[in-house]
């Protein structure tokens, strides 16, 4: 992938080579690496501004377009279901796509920082579970539902969407509210991280029963599982070096939005 400083010297070799301010459908859609049909699209998502015709009806692609296109799929490369983070992606498309430059650029900033925050939500749940594999040994911390909601970054009904599939099992007090024990804590981190690397919550529930016939498996139990190691390890490989690449990606919109100030 080109780096914006590079793009903008083979747009100007382009546009001297055709003699023209504009290029096609077909040259735009090799220029971006996609299908020409990916480009007309993206016109009819606004996920780039109006493309003017020219007399014969072709379409006339300007090196806004191409930027804009380029911001598009420096964005769109990496899948993220976790936190909303594909609905924070999808804006900054658009507001590029309206010429909302300024906004967009608060939009890309804004989604750097909740890409760090899931980078740093990982690597503390990794370093969690290394912990936990050297020592069996669990502080006797409780959290309320709305603590373990906030430590995790994510909305109450999402944690409690998972107990309603099966995932945790939570005591009650005598108030009949739910006391987290840390051993539960750590549970919710491995489901969120799973969770973040496409992992179904149909599909969280088959492993964790996979890893143990107990009901009210401790994350201890968890984590030591053979079975556990070797997919947990390969998950978090994958979702550190994807976060790593899609924070690489932002740099770039960042730089390529600014530049369209």
């Amino acid at each position: 992938m080109d780096t914006p400083h590079t793009l903008s010297i083979q747009v100007k070799m382009w546009i001297y080579n055709e003699r023209s301010d504009y290029v096609r459908t077909h040259q735009i859609a090799t220029f971006t690496d996609v299908h020409p049909n990916t480009v007309r699209l993206y016109e009819d998502w606004h996920y780039i501004s109006p493309v003017p015709r020219a007399a014969n009806g072709y379409r006339m692609y300007s090196e806004l377009h191409l930027k804009q296109m380029q911001i598009a799929r420096l964005v769109f490369r990496q899948e993220f279901i976790q936190n909303n983070l594909r609905k924070k992606a999808t804006q900054i498309v658009k507001l590029s796509g309206r010429e909302q430059f300024k906004e967009a650029l608060i939009a890309a900033e804004n989604y750097y920082a909740f890409l760090q925050q899931e980078y740093a939500h990982t690597i503390s749940t990794v370093e969690t579970i290394e912990k936990l594999q050297r020592n069996n040994i669990l502080s006797e911390t409780t959290y309320t539902h709305k603590q373990v909601a906030e430590r995790l970054n994510l909305t109450e009904e999402t944690v409690r969407n998972w107990e309603r599939n099966g995932l945790l099992e939570i005591p009650r007090n005598s108030q009949n509210r739910r006391v987290y024990s840390e051993s539960d804590m750590q549970k919710c981190m491995v489901i969120r991280t799973l969770r973040s690397a496409h992992f179904s919550i149909t599909s969280i529930a088959h492993l964790l029963q996979a890893i143990s016939t107990k009901k009210d498996a401790s994350i201890v139990d968890i984590v030591k599982s053979p079975k556990f190691v070797p997919e947990f390890t390969h998950v978090t490989d994958d979702l550190v070096m994807n976060l790593k690449k899609a924070m690489t990606d932002v740099e770039q919109v960042i730089a390529l939005l600014k530049e369209l100030q």
